[in-house]
């Protein structure tokens, strides 16, 4: 509606608060829904609903990759240092056995 009267000249000029009032809607969310409709059909540059709604589930996904990369890097540094400390301790007992046979067979 509003589409169509903005292409009249005769009632271009206050054709969204005419057309809210008829509807019973706030005339800037009238607008709103115009230029949100006009984005979508590509005759306003912005970005498209769907697009919008595209992108923010990307950018979801991304915090939640980074977070779980985050998460398996903590993991790995902290078995690292578990199998280091694990096999400081099997070494000295390797060490420990070896003294002990080296002093039997003496």
């Amino acid at each position: 509606m509003v589409v169509e009267a903005r292409r009249d000249p005769a009632s271009a000029a206050g054709a969204i608060k005419r057309i809210a009032d008829q509807l019973g809607v706030h005339p800037e969310a009238l607008r709103t829904w115009v230029k949100q409709a006009e984005t979508d059909e590509r005759t306003r540059p912005g970005t498209a609903s769907t697009e919008a709604a595209r992108i923010a589930e990307l950018e979801r996904e991304v915090r939640e990759l980074r977070r779980a990369n985050q998460i398996l890097k903590s993991a790995a540094s902290f078995f690292a240092a578990e199998l280091c400390a694990t096999r400081r301790c099997v070494d000295r007992g390797a060490v420990r056995d070896r003294s002990r046979q080296a002093v039997a067979a003496a």
